[in-house]
């Protein structure tokens, strides 16, 4: 008996509906903790994840520069992950994230090595703090889409 399709789609990398604008969070805990939520919801990751990014966080900020966090599980948690997927989510206010004030936070799970592409990615596209900024203050979610989907 079988229960799934054989040709079953896998969700999208990005799903519109996975860009979230004007977010607010007390730290940069409860930002990974809501970005790892959103990946649970979309299909992407088996709740467990949640706490491996959390704890990739306590080892090494995920702060990458230019207002930017991309928060996503330690290598323990890989097991957990469905399938690749990404969250965006803009805090207009900014979240303390150690020394810096991150106005942008990534919640990645790739399946293998597919988070390198997806990093190398997001660092071409917002190389600057101007990008950053113009991204953050458009307030576009389908200007976020075409961004990070490559269209």
């Amino acid at each position: 008996m079988m229960f799934f399709k054989k040709n079953a789609k896998k969700p999208e990398l990005l799903m519109k509906r996975n860009i979230v604008l004007n977010c607010s969070a007390a730290n940069k805990e409860e930002a990974i903790r809501r970005a790892g939520d959103l990946l649970v919801e979309s299909g992407y990751v088996a709740e467990p994840y949640v706490n491996g990014m959390l704890a990739r966080e306590k080892k090494l900020s995920t702060c990458i520069g230019n207002s930017i966090a991309i928060p996503h599980g330690e290598s323990e948690v890989k097991k957990e992950i469905i399938s690749s997927g990404l969250v965006v989510m803009v805090y207009p206010d900014g979240i303390l994230w150690d020394s810096e004030t991150v106005y942008l936070v990534v919640g990645i799970a790739a399946v293998g090595d597919e988070h390198l592409e997806i990093l190398r990615n997001i660092v071409e596209k917002l190389d600057t703090p101007e990008a950053v900024e113009a991204l953050v203050k458009s307030g576009d979610a389908n200007k976020i889409y075409n961004l990070f989907s490559g269209e």
